[in-house]
């Protein structure tokens, strides 16, 4: 390979490169980026400091959890699950709102 074909692939890899990284600062300091930062900060953290309340269908307050908790809801929105101080905690049917600290 001669030496201006080198500098070519060269060139090229660090556009390349350059292109890729531009991307992903462009994308993580969007608002969808930083979700996405967000949810894999509590994905390996084991959570995120949260208060958890959950309400009734008539609207009254069941329940309120706090600590770090990562959230775990269904496709269909029927079931919010959690763990909590070594405890799993399933909800069914119900209004959760869990709001980080």
């Amino acid at each position: 390979m001669s030496r201006k074909a080198k500098k070519g692939v060269w060139v090229t890899s660090l556009v390349i490169l350059g292109i890729i990284v531009g991307c992903f600062i462009w994308y993580f300091n969007t608002a969808s980026g930083e979700r996405a930062l967000k949810t894999m900060k509590s994905n390996n953290s084991g959570g995120l400091e949260r208060v958890v309340k959950v309400y009734s269908d008539s609207g009254e307050l069941i329940q309120t959890y706090e600590g770090k908790i990562d959230l775990q809801d269904t496709e269909y929105g029927n079931k919010v699950l959690f763990d909590l101080d070594g405890k799993r905690i399933v909800i069914y049917n119900a209004t959760v709102i869990s709001e980080e600290k």
